[in-house]
């Protein structure tokens, strides 16, 4: 089966757009009403449930409200970088989602249609370029206000996103060593089993030969997406609403918005790189493959289109659960332990991982073990030992401490006890 050629091609992407764009925003718009329902249940009450049945409609009436609502502009404010920021804010998570493959591809009377809106080759190094801009909208959106409060979650946001995109890098470079490129759909294809077909595959998803990799990308992609304990730019008990306390209407509502769209495409990215993508587990019917010159592996049909998808949305779905449970559950880190976390632990632990990682692989291709499952379970054994170590063995209170821990240490240290810091108590 032949791939698309030039007209049918133009065709089908802008369909892809239009409809790619319109999945993310109800997506967007299902995820705030998820959100609130799943918050309700935490707190033992009802959620929304005043507008339409069970309260399905009151995203809806939300948006209406921020539409008309009255617009301020802040007399200090820099008007033009003022509009400007709540688009920087919403684009970056919304163009994502262009190189994200959403099932396997599908089989028209044109040729085969892959169900990915821009294929690019550079589609890994897209992601991380991309994923930078989101900051651009949070600082301009801070020092354009023309208040110290949005500053200063302004100052905190940017921090903040410059520390944690360095560990979110850092956690997949094991991903391109072994998967010796970065087109998105060839990593998706790294964790299939083709038996024999095409280039050599693990046959496992990457979550599993990848363990610690996948924590770092997780912990950095909740940073990344301002969300609890990581939403320190907004910061209410202290800046009031960070970095958009000044705006209003339509414009806050971008702002909330692209937080919730940069949620739904970290989760996304997360099933891509470490869930199999489209990948459904214990069957090898869904094994379909366009390798970048066209050739067609595997037998693409319809149906086939379908369930994958279903299983991608299932797999996205399961992580934004976790994003909001953990919204929900866990109190925010001070600011100096969030940035501790991000430049002593994260950063430094994942370019030890890369390096554990690489030379694990050398030695793995010295000994002539073939790309597979047994290599792949090597590996998977290889990272159960390392998560030991980083949770039971090298954290020990020191790494994820409360914030009795400094105050404890010091203590023991003026004492002149000599017995070392203690383990701070818990209560």
């Amino acid at each position: 089966m032949e791939t698309l050629a030039d007209g049918p091609f133009l065709v089908t992407t802008l369909v892809k757009v239009l409809l790619f764009f319109t999945l993310l925003m109800l997506m967007v718009a299902g995820l705030v009403l998820f959100e609130r329902k799943v918050a309700g249940f935490i707190q033992d009450r009802s959620g929304p449930n005043r507008v339409g049945p069970w309260g399905l409609l009151q995203t809806a009436a939300d948006g209406i409200k921020f539409v008309l609502k009255e617009e301020t502009y802040p007399d200090a404010a820099n008007l033009a970088f003022f509009l400007l920021a709540p688009m920087l804010a919403m684009v970056p998570a919304t163009i994502l989602f262009a190189v994200i493959p959403f099932a396997s591809p599908l089989p028209t009377g044109w040729g085969v249609v892959h169900v990915i809106v821009a294929d690019v080759p550079i589609g890994f190094l897209y992601v991380l370029a991309v994923a930078s801009f989101g900051v651009y909208g949070v600082v301009m959106a801070g020092w354009s206000s023309g208040s110290k409060y949005a500053f200063l979650g302004g100052l905190r946001g940017s921090a903040q996103m410059i520390s944690y995109e360095v560990g979110l890098a850092l956690s997949l470079i094991p991903i391109v060593l072994l998967g010796g490129g970065v087109r998105i759909p060839d990593l998706v294809a790294l964790q299939q089993g083709f038996a024999g077909q095409g280039p050599p595959t693990l046959g496992l998803w990457l979550f599993l030969p990848l363990g610690v990799g996948f924590l770092f990308f997780f912990v950095a992609g909740l940073a990344e997406s301002n969300r609890i304990p990581f939403d320190l730019p907004e910061a209410e008990a202290e800046l009031i609403a960070g970095y958009h306390t000044e705006y209003s209407a339509m414009k806050f509502g971008m702002f909330f918005l692209g937080e919730y769209a940069h949620m739904l495409t970290t989760a996304a990215l997360i099933t891509v790189f470490f869930l199999g993508g489209w990948d459904i587990p214990f069957w090898s019917g869904d094994n379909i493959r366009v390798l970048a010159d066209g050739t067609v592996i595997g037998n693409p049909t319809w149906w086939k289109t379908v369930l994958t998808f279903l299983c991608f949305t299932a797999k996205t779905g399961a992580l934004v659960t976790v994003f909001v449970w953990i919204r929900w559950t866990l109190p925010r880190f001070r600011y100096d332990q969030l940035m501790e976390l991000g430049w002593k632990v994260i950063i430094v632990a994942a370019t030890a991982y890369v390096f554990i990682v690489a030379g694990a692989v050398l030695v793995l291709d010295r000994m002539g073990i073939p790309f597979g499952l047994e290599y792949a379970g090597i590996l998977t054994a290889l990272n159960v030992v390392l998560v030991g170590i980083l949770l039971f063995g090298v954290d020990r209170g020191r790494l994820a401490r409360g914030a009795a821990y400094d105050v404890v240490r010091r203590l023991a240290r003026t004492s002149g006890s000599g017995a070392g810091p203690a383990t701070p108590s818990r209560t």
